[in-house]
């Protein structure tokens, strides 16, 4: 039978971010590697007795999905929105070329 971790889930206006307590050990590549500053530590203790982390600026989010990539423990999922569609397009008009 498969476990479920928990998540800690915050919207922002490109992506939602998504962390496992049970799975993050507070390394920080997700951090370091968030070309937007986006991620800080959390007050939050992980499993491991250390910091997880935490949008601090989910404004400045892109959804790179880089530090999704980095983290080793497969901790973060970041979820793109989808762009709005055009009102052309939704009124059933050709797209633009």
């Amino acid at each position: 039978m498969p476990k479920t971790f928990s998540r800690l889930e915050t919207k922002g206006k490109k992506a939602l971010f998504a962390v496992s307590p049970e799975l993050c050990k507070g390394c920080g590549l997700c951090i370091e590697k968030c070309p937007s500053q986006v991620l800080d530590w959390s007050t939050r203790i992980g499993i491991y007795g250390t910091p997880i982390v935490e949008p601090k600026r989910m404004e400045r989010c892109t959804g790179c999905m880089l530090c999704q990539y980095f983290c080793p423990d497969a901790a973060i999922d970041v979820i793109r929105r989808e762009k709005p569609r055009q009102q052309k397009e939704e009124a059933g008009g050709s797209k633009p070329k």
